[in-house]
Formats: C-alpha cells, structure tokens, sequence
C-alpha cells in the first residue's frame, strides 16, 4: 500500500512538473587541472588512476584480444558500465548491463544501495555479469552475446544470500565444463566478531545457472582468523599451473583494505594462506603523506594476450589524509608471480600514478576522458543523451529531453528534491578531478515555480544545489547546503528581472569549494570558501563519490 502511494505521488509530481516549461541548458562544461595528472608520460608509460572518479569494484576480463572492464554504480542508473579495450590503459564505454527502466528498482533505497560490486566473465561467446542489487532483489546474472548488450534481465539467484559473487569456469580433463558461484556471506554458526565473514562456493547448472548441490565455505574469516580480520569478500578463483588461486579483499574497503591469496591443488580447497600477504594495501604507510592514494583493494586479475597479468583494483586519492571526493577510482598495475604466488604491490611501496605499460599498450591510442586533465563539453546535439551522464534512481518519466529543442538539455523539472528517495529531476556526471570547475548555460525559468541550475551531489543527505528562480520583480539566486538531516542557505542574491540566461559554476580545490555566476558582465562570486568535505565519502558515508551537474525542480512552498 505504502509503496502504491509513492508510485501515486511520484507520478502526480511528474504530471505537474510537465505542466510548465522546461528548463533549457545551452550546454555543460567539464574541466579537471589536478597537479598530479600534469606529470609527463615517458613513451611507453600510462597514468593510475585508469578510470578517475567513482569507478569502483572494478571487475575485468579478456575475449580474445579485447579486454572488459564493469564497475559499481549502486543505485544511479543506467547501472554497471561495461567498458572495452585493446591494452589495458585506453578504455572506451560500450554499454551498460542495466540499462532498462523494467530490470530494476531503486526508490526508497539511499545512494549506497543497489546494485554492489560486479563481475564480469567470458566463456564459449557468451559474457556473463554476476552481481548484487542490495535491499532490491539479491543475487543475480545477466548474460549478453556483445558486451554492449542488450543484456538479459536479471536471472535471479534467490538462494544465494551475501554479497560479492563471481562465476568460475572449471574445465576438466575431459571436456567438460563446471560453472561454480563464489561469494561472500555470513560464517556458519553465530559470527566471532563484528565483521567476520566467510567465503563460500556453490555449482550451477551449466545451462539454467541454477545453484545445486551444497554450498560449501572455502575460507572462515579471512587468511587467519586467530587474527580476527574483518570484511572478506570480493573473492576470485583463477587457475594456473594446476593451482587454484583463491584472491579476496580483507580489511574492509577504506584506510584498512587490503588484497589476500590462499591456493589450492582442489578448487574445493583446503586453501592455504599465502605466508607474505597481502599481496596488495596501502595501510602501512604514513596517513598524511603527500598525494596520498588509500583504500587499495577489491582487486580482478587477467592474463593478457603476451602471457603477462595485470591486476585492475580499486584505491582512492586523498586530501588532508581521509578525504576523497573523487570516490574510489580504477587502478592499474602489474602482476608478478613469485616461486608460484601472484604479487601485485611490494609491502610498504606507494602505488605509481605514473607507471610502465603492457608491452602490447597503443603508443598511438587517444585517452579519453577518464584520467588525466582534460575538458569534456557536452552541448547536447546528439540525438541521445550522452553515456557520461547518470541518473539518482531509475526515472520513471522521460524529463531529459535533448530532441525537443535542438541542441539543448530539456528538463521537466519534478517536484522531488535532491534529498528524495526517488529519482530528481538531476543529471549527474562524476567528479573525476580533486581541483575541477563545472560550469552550465541555461535560460532563467519564466515561472516562479520552478528553481534550476547545478547540482554538486554525493548522496541524499549530503549535496550543494545552486539554483536560480524568479521571485517578485526579480530572479533570487540562491546556495543551499544539505549535511546529514540540516538543510542551510549559504548564500543569496537577486538579480534584474529582466535576466533571461545565465551561466553558473562550481569550482573545487580538494575540499575548497566556490560558486560564481555570468549573467552577461563576466563571472561573481556568490560564494568562496566553501567547505566541501561534506561529498567526501568519509564524511558522506556509503561507498560513492561526488557528481555534478544539471538540475531543476518544482518548488513547494509552505
């Protein structure tokens, strides 16, 4: 009944916000400038991170000589990005697995929810994405014949609880293919500890990917659980030289996190721990060195196509030690195998944010905008909107339109706000720079009902929204800031009523945040100094990082 309600009310909003005109956007610009990304490349070099911003719980695989990447995305939609590439550095967005209204549902669900941590894998021309949409359906698999899709609806695995699966190809002596499930979940029995957890196992059926047969823990706790570790989870199982590598996170995934290995003659195990683990962390270096990079973990091996391997993991760059606005990012390096062990990070080394490529690497091979300075403008004259851009929650309207005005963003302004569990009328692109500026033209709403402008966003609770709106004889701009249940203007002002377009910014420097607008006599501050720890995940919670971008809505006054 509560849920027909929200659905009820959701589309009463979207009626009336249709009901007025919707706000024009002339165009979006993004440029980064971090002082890191300015370091030249030496031939043969390429830059950590791979993909900047939030892209974590990176998961990758090869077919043939193309590579697949898919990352977390939690409850924006279209949800996992599928990404493809030649040699490892140079990725290009090809799809999405979740790219349907019908195959998911997030409403009610806050920010660092749906869908956590998914794995990609490719056996006999069939790719499979084994995932788990938290608190909206559990475990399950899509399947698509091309990594751009379409991808299958979600073929569920409702007795399979816990989180972080992954799919295993087992071929034997014979032929013959087994397919098993391995996963995080509770220990049998009541848990040790706050954060123990195990990691099981489970076959399916090779063709209805239906689990059968017991399910089976293969490691208790993490490597040694006399040690009490915490957070075991997003394993993988590769086989190599008649071993079977089982390679988790432990830690949990911030300051701690941490990659571990055990092996086994048997795929069933006993697993033995692997004596210098972990083979991948952070945690042992000083917390406030400069450029700080942390939270390593959650790593995916692959064997490329010169017999190398590589490791694809998750880290994040901070500030002033435990701030990081930019999320967890997709990190690239090297696997070296010794006397029989994979290693990934020597204990103690930094991870590079300069480092030497796969021999194969494209020397000629243009980086597109996911690391790196750059600037990405999109001034919405393409038929569709832009793969870059993400919604909070799965629409249930079409409200961006970029067909009906050409060469502009058409918002139908809903009467959610950006603190809705539902889907605002806001369209999100990753921060994927510490030191950034965001900046938008659009035309003044011509009711006084409607407020637009930009949105810098990290989740419900924790977001800046600088908005325009007419009032009276003139248009109010107004910054409000949103932290934790405490809504706060932070700055006003009103301009001319005859003020028809105006370009807006948000400009960053690590946690420095200001806000300046151009309505036709060059750029002013509306706001300096501005604390932007609060879309830092450490301060947000949960496990995204911040956006930015268009935004608009119907404003309810009391």
């Amino acid at each position: 009944m509560a849920k027909s309600l929200a659905a009820l009310l959701l589309a009463i909003a979207a009626c009336s916000a249709h009901a007025t005109e919707p706000v024009l956007f002339d165009w979006f610009e993004y440029k980064g400038h971090d002082a890191t990304f300015d370091v030249p490349l030496k031939p043969g070099q390429y830059r950590n991170p791979i993909l900047a911003g939030f892209y974590p719980d990176p998961s990758i695989v090869r077919a043939g000589d193309r590579y697949y990447l898919v990352n977390s995305t939690f409850t924006y939609f279209p949800g996992i990005p599928v990404f493809e590439s030649r040699d490892l550095v140079h990725w290009t967005q090809v799809g999405h697995v979740i790219d349907r209204p019908s195959q998911l549902d997030f409403d009610g669900l806050g920010m660092s929810r749906g869908v956590f941590a998914p794995t990609i894998e490719y056996h006999d021309g069939t790719f499979y994405v084994v995932n788990t949409s938290v608190d909206a359906g559990g475990n399950f698999i899509a399947t698509a014949k091309d990594p751009a899709g379409p991808w299958s609806d979600p073929i569920w695995l409702p007795t399979i609880g816990g989180i972080d699966p992954s799919l295993v190809f087992d071929e034997g002596k014979d032929g013959s293919t087994k397919v098993f499930l391995i996963n995080n979940d509770a220990p049998e029995g009541t848990p040790l500890y706050e954060g123990h957890r195990a990691i099981w196992m489970q076959q399916l059926d090779a063709k209805t990917l239906k689990p059968f047969g017991p399910r089976k823990v293969l490691l208790n706790g993490g490597m040694d659980i006399a040690q009490k570790p915490i957070w075991i989870e997003g394993p993988h199982i590769y086989k190599r030289d008649g071993w079977y590598y089982l390679v988790c996170a432990e830690g949990g995934t911030s300051l701690q996190h941490s990659q571990v290995v055990a092996r086994s003659r048997d795929i069933w195990g006993p697993y033995t721990p692997y004596e210098h683990n972990p083979i991948l962390t952070q945690r042992d270096l000083p917390l406030h060195r400069p450029d700080a990079i942390g939270n390593a973990g959650h790593a995916d091996l692959v064997e490329a196509t010169d017999g190398s391997w590589w490791a694809v993991f998750l880290a994040s760059r901070m500030y002033d030690g435990v701030h990081y606005n930019t999320g967890r990012e997709t990190f690239l390096l090297p696997v070296e195998w010794k006397d029989g062990w994979p290693t990934i990070l020597a204990h103690g080394a930094r991870i590079p944010q300069v480092a030497d490529g796969p021999s194969f690497m494209k020397r000629d091979a243009t980086q597109a905008p996911l690391s790196g300075n750059f600037t990405w403008r999109d001034d919405f004259d393409k038929p569709r909107l832009d793969a870059t851009w993400m919604f909070a929650r799965v629409p249930k309207s079409q409200w961006a339109d970029v067909r009906s005005h050409r060469g502009m963003l058409a918002i139908h302004a809903l009467g959610a706000g950006l603190d809705t569990l539902g889907n605002p009328s806001f369209l999100a692109r990753r921060q994927q720079h510490m030191a950034f500026e965001a900046s938008a033209a659009l035309s003044v709403p011509a009711d006084t009902v409607t407020e637009a402008g930009l949105a810098a966003f990290q989740n419900e609770k924790h977001w800046f929204a600088f908005t325009a709106r007419r009032v009276g004889d003139g248009v109010e701009l107004t910054l409000r800031k949103r932290q934790k249940d405490a809504n706060e203007t932070l700055a006003t002002t009103t301009l001319p009523g005859n003020t028809r377009q105006l370009t807006l910014k948000v400009q960053a420097n690590n946690g420095d945040y200001a806000f300046a607008y151009d309505a036709g006599n060059g750029w002013t501050w509306l706001k300096q100094g501005v604390d932007g720890t609060v879309l830092s995940t450490d301060v947000a919670g949960g496990f995204i990082g911040a956006t930015v971008g268009p935004y608009a809505r119907i404003v309810q006054d009391n």
